[in-house]
């Protein structure tokens, strides 16, 4: 059994990794080039009904995809139960969308939004049509499917969005670009995930999948709300381009941490469902994954904030100079994320959402009072917030997982610092080196990348990090697999 969790464990992470990485590379390519071609206040504009979309969307799945994958006997009525509510929340949330448009846009006061809203809108029926195709595929750990749609998508809805974005099409280019790219997507896993829905409906069934996925679909509401407050709040106290820095810092910063950590939080969930009930494998593999996703993570979070005036500089045009002294701090609040994640996926796992809602209100109140702190020293001093947030967050999702398996913050801790200290180390030689040759860009990034990997790497082998040594076999394994 221990030998088959681990073959699952390894197969779904490299597919998933080869999706994450080969298509969030795409897409990153594509919003280079893009940005390049747009302005920020394009970028700002479709960010201020980001909040909006977010949250209707965590309502359109509200749970239900993450209690099919944990429920271990689900049936053709359960998955067609989810398949058709989903459907019906997707479509109704769409109307009040589309009606609430001129209000979002007096909110702001851009009239722009009313047609931007209510094209925007029509991503919440896509998404709801391919809920429980993407639950299944998850469920059989099977990424490579999810991987060929995935890339497919990205390839044509890039090339929607840069030909729209060369021929002037401003804003439309993102809003079109987005689109198609979930268009695509859902069509592509409606054929490839061989499923199709029955003409039957389960209250019973639906209750039972609501009493656990409910308490998730709040806490993903609170937390997406939180997630986009800032772009709220950006938006309506400053400028559409002062949000368009952000936004793009933002996305610079959330690109590593956020695909490494789903990476993880995916291949984990289902597998470590399996063996939901034996505390000592559930806290070895915990401390396992979150060691690796310390090791993997804290390095690149810190290297890019070293890096990140000559990469903006280098990648962007100078007008997105702003975004680079913003990207520097928030990586320091995004590098904690991984972390977060995997303490907060102990509770599904134990199928304790109701302790989970719990976390995501006590949180989020703290949050968003050093927010609102925050806001009126300005743009800067609200990325310095995330951080602390960001620590005061790890300090309270990891009280259950103490109670639970007895894997606390001190142990995490004590677990993590080794590797964070050799990172933040890491880090300061390379900006240092950056700092004192004031080369071009180019050679700067260049200069500050290969340096920093010589020295997390050579390093890591040389005080024999446990991590570094599991990778390398890992990486060896399946080689040998492949040959």
């Amino acid at each position: 059994m221990a030998e088959s969790l681990k073959r699952q464990t390894v197969r779904g992470t490299i597919w998933s990794l080869i999706e994450n990485f080969s298509v969030q590379g795409i897409m990153f390519v594509v919003m280079i080039i893009m940005a390049r071609l747009l302005t920020p206040a394009d970028y700002g504009l479709v960010g201020m009904i980001s909040i909006f979309i977010a949250i209707s969307q965590s309502l359109v799945d509200s749970g239900f995809s993450q209690a099919l994958i944990r429920k271990q006997n689900r049936t053709q009525l359960d998955n067609s139960t989810v398949f058709y509510f989903n459907i019906g929340v997707g479509l109704f949330l769409y109307l009040v969308l589309f009606f609430c448009a001129p209000l979002i846009a007096r909110f702001y006061d851009e009239p722009l939004l009313i047609p931007v809203t209510r094209l925007m809108a029509l991503s919440l029926v896509i998404n709801s049509l391919v809920v429980v195709q993407r639950a299944l595929l998850f469920v059989r750990v099977d990424f490579k499917t999810i991987a060929k749609a995935s890339f497919v998508a990205v390839v044509i809805s890039g090339t929607v969005g840069i030909t729209m974005a060369y021929n002037n099409g401003g804003y439309w280019s993102i809003v079109a670009y987005q689109l198609t790219n979930l268009t695509v997507n859902m069509l592509l896993l409606t054929i490839l995930a061989r499923w199709r829905p029955s003409l039957m409906f389960s209250f019973s069934s639906f209750k039972e999948l609501f009493s656990f996925g409910s308490k998730l679909a709040a806490s993903g509401i609170i937390n997406t709300l939180y997630k986009n407050i800032y772009l709220l709040v950006i938006g309506k106290v400053f400028k559409a381009a002062d949000l368009g820095f952000y936004t793009r810092a933002h996305h610079f910063a959330e690109f590593p941490s956020s695909n490494i950590t789903n990476v993880l939080q995916r291949v984990t969930y289902p597998v470590l469902c399996q063996i939901q009930d034996d505390i000592p494998r559930l806290q070895s593999a915990y401390r396992r994954i979150i060691r690796i996703a310390a090791y993997i993570v804290f390095p690149m979070m810190v290297i890019l904030a070293a890096v990140a005036k000559p990469l903006i500089l280098l990648i962007l045009k100078q007008q997105w100079l702003f975004s680079a002294e913003l990207l520097s701090i928030l990586c320091f609040a995004m590098m904690w994320y991984p972390i977060h994640a995997i303490n907060l996926n102990l509770l599904k796992v134990r199928g304790r959402s109701d302790l989970f809602l719990r976390l995501e209100i006590i949180k989020k109140l703290i949050n968003v009072a050093v927010l609102c702190i925050s806001v009126p020293f300005g743009l800067v001093c609200m990325c310095y917030a995330a951080i602390f947030n960001s620590i005061i967050s790890l300090v309270i999702n990891t009280y259950y997982t103490g109670k639970m398996i007895q894997v606390g913050f001190w142990i995490q801790m004590r677990d993590i610092f080794p590797i964070l200290l050799l990172s933040l180390l890491t880090g300061a030689l390379s900006w240092l080196t950056i700092t004192m040759l004031s080369l071009s860009p180019l050679l700067s990034l260049i200069i500050g990348l290969g340096e920093a990997c010589i020295i997390y790497l050579g390093l890591s082998k040389l005080l024999h990090f446990n991590e570094f040594h599991e990778l390398i076999s890992m990486i060896r394994a399946r080689k040998q697999k492949i040959d």
